[in-house]
């Protein structure tokens, strides 16, 4: 579900769906363990807080992980791939010169 809606709404250009993992992990002052699905989701950078919302609203754990590792390097065309098959960011409006205001004597 989550990763369907991800690539749905062109947050991600693809979801890989790693399954099932083994997590071991702290938790409100215990150590437990789960059987989970580790999702990797290729996107843009500036994308990364859009999916952490999106993530946040879809998934039933309180807090589900979400780290972003960068792309170093990668094929020109895979990555003009993952590029065309995410929204584009909103454009950045142009800034306004700032003005000194004259003082009058």
């Amino acid at each position: 579900m989550i990763a369907h809606a991800l690539v749905g709404e062109k947050l991600a250009a693809c979801v890989n769906i790693v399954s099932p993992i083994k997590s071991i992990y702290r938790w409100q002052d215990k150590v437990s363990e789960d059987d989970e699905h580790l999702l990797l989701i290729k996107t843009r950078a500036n994308l990364v807080a859009n999916i952490e919302q999106r993530v946040k609203e879809l998934h039933s754990y309180d807090l589900p992980e979400v780290i972003a590792l960068p792309i170093a390097d990668g094929s020109k065309a895979y990555l003009k791939w993952l590029l065309d098959s995410t929204i584009s960011p909103p454009p950045i409006p142009p800034r306004k010169a700032a003005r000194k205001k004259a003082r009058r004597k």
